[in-house]
């Protein structure tokens, strides 16, 4: 009954979210602080119907410099919901193309100046890229991506795809892990307080001076950093 009524909530809180962005993503088309506004609008409510406590400790990504690459974990759709009261000023996100027939939440990201790319046409996902790169060397504007590139369900980290280092190292900027524990298995949303959720974000890893020949080194150091993070809070939170 009670996962009935908060699923039911959290689809009235979409549509309204979604008109909500929308009208803000009309008023400034394109502003890239326009993601996170609508992230803090889809979260906050989000996490109180839910009934999710969330802990972040995510001071070096509140530091981040003005550009660079931001790449977190991916264990569900609740992600939007989970990290979106802690996506820092103008930050945009890449999302696959197929998002913007999503009613409201498609028009809102596109107006939020996010990146959709089309994984089927080569051509214009490396375009696509390209438009990113000059982005996080331009306009002090930094880039969030799920490096895995689709849900890993709470289970160990998928292999990471090289897109986010490859923009990294061709823009010069540094990438800002962010890890969120593994919460998708332990989530019981039929219960008044629902479970107990940590973020946490890693020191910057630079990439000036690193070339393509460097990707291998730089995505297994990424992806070993926040495997160790990611199984740490996990133990903390079974310990608690």
């Amino acid at each position: 009954m009670l996962f009935a009524l908060r699923m039911s909530l959290m689809g009235l809180h979409f549509i309204l979210a979604g008109v909500l962005g929308v009208l803000l993503g009309l008023s400034r088309p394109f502003n890239p602080d326009n993601s996170r506004l609508c992230a803090r609008l889809y979260a906050w409510p989000a996490m109180r119907i839910l009934r999710l406590r969330v802990k972040a400790d995510v001071g070096p990504l509140m530091d981040k410099p003005d550009s660079c690459v931001i790449i977190a974990n991916h264990q569900s759709n609740y992600d939007l919901f989970v990290f979106g009261n802690v996506v820092p000023r103008r930050t945009v996100c890449i999302g696959k193309k197929s998002l913007k027939w999503v009613p409201l939440f498609g028009q809102l990201f596109w107006l939020a100046g996010n990146v959709l790319i089309d994984r089927g046409n080569a051509h214009k996902a490396r375009q696509s890229m390209l438009t990113t790169t000059h982005t996080l060397q331009n306009e002090d504007t930094s880039i969030w991506v799920f490096p895995e590139g689709t849900r890993n369900l709470g289970e160990e980290l998928l292999p990471f795809k090289k897109g986010a280092f490859q923009m990294a190292i061709a823009a010069g900027v540094p990438i800002v892990p962010v890890c969120v524990s593994s919460y998708v298995k332990h989530m019981r949303l039929n219960r008044w307080r629902s479970g107990k959720i940590l973020i946490r974000s890693l020191p910057a890893i630079p990439t000036a001076g690193l070339s393509l020949d460097d990707l291998p080194m730089l995505i297994a150091q990424c992806r070993e950093q926040m495997r160790e993070c990611i199984d740490s809070m996990d133990r903390q939170l079974q310990a608690a």
